[in-house]
């Protein structure tokens, strides 16, 4: 992440945006990041990527589940955002637009390479089998962190979505509504159904 002369550099494989492309034309000021991204502020895009880097590349690996397709789907997100910058209401939530964005990114994404991945069916088979208890119970839970987590991946990315905005970004559900732009019954069912699958693919102590 930097900023050079005349561009600026995305985190990941170091794609540059040409300050020039990008309107660039305000001096750093003392407003807040938001207002100061809105009005181009190259370093106030610096500070954004830096805060929500690992947030943000979390939630599109947990929807890519490839870490190379995660990248590149991180820089196409700030490439949006800065392309729609114009667009960015001050008085919305910038992490919900933010995540916003990124969720039309990951769809584009799946519709391309994985359109069986956005089926909302439940899954039908059986759960993993459960590996033998560990002494320590730090190797357990070590254990019952990587069942959990191949259980998540396991699910239509639309659960695996719904359930990392819940539970990793702890938004709410009228938030996440808004970040998958879907109605709040259909995220309170994609939600419940997720979980549901979870529960079917592991031992119920390890949900709590």
């Amino acid at each position: 992440m930097c900023v050079l002369s005349g561009a600026v550099c995305v985190p990941g494989d170091g794609v540059m945006i040409p300050e020039a492309v990008l309107g660039w034309n305000e001096a750093v000021g003392t407003d807040s990041e938001t207002v100061r991204l809105r009005r181009g502020d190259p370093q106030a895009l610096v500070a954004m990527v830096s805060r929500y880097q690992h947030r943000l590349y979390r939630y599109l690996l947990r929807i890519a589940r490839d870490p190379s397709a995660a990248e590149d789907l991180f820089q196409q997100t700030w490439l949006r955002v800065v392309a729609n910058l114009k667009r960015y209401d001050p008085e919305r939530e910038f992490d919900a637009w933010l995540f916003a964005v990124a969720h039309n990114v990951a769809m584009d994404h799946l519709r391309r390479r994985e359109p069986e991945s956005l089926d909302e069916r439940m899954e039908t088979r059986g759960a993993e089998p459960h590996a033998e208890p560990e002494a320590l119970e730090r190797a357990a839970a070590g254990e019952r962190a990587a069942r959990l987590e191949t259980a998540l991946g396991e699910l239509p990315a639309v659960y695996r979505e719904v359930l990392a905005l819940r539970f990793e970004e702890d938004m709410k559900l009228e938030e996440i509504a808004g970040v998958c732009g879907a109605p709040l019954s259909t995220v309170k069912s994609r939600l419940r159904r997720g979980l549901e699958a979870l529960r079917r693919k592991l031992p119920a102590e390890e949900l709590r």
